[in-house]
């Protein structure tokens, strides 16, 4: 897995995405920036068939971008 960087554009609001692959207990996993803010841990969510954001302020990530940016990982990535 490669780092990947793309923009995205959420209801005329741009953002600019990096993404970082790791792994954790054999679970691909990614740190994810937006905007170049603070990292976000996005990992495999069964409950809801996607990545989601699973760090302590992954709050404050919009709903509609964590979807989007799950998407976009799932297209480049085999989870």
């Amino acid at each position: 897995m490669q780092d990947q960087t793309f923009q995205l554009v959420l209801a005329g609001v741009p953002y600019f995405i990096k993404a970082e692959p790791f792994s954790f207990n054999d679970e691909p996993r990614f740190k994810v920036s937006y905007n170049g803010g603070d990292e976000h841990i996005f990992a495999w969510d069964a409950s809801i068939s996607r990545l989601s954001a699973i760090d302590d302020d992954a709050i404050s990530i919009p709903d509609d971008l964590e979807a989007a940016i799950s998407s976009r990982l799932l297209m480049s990535t085999k989870v």
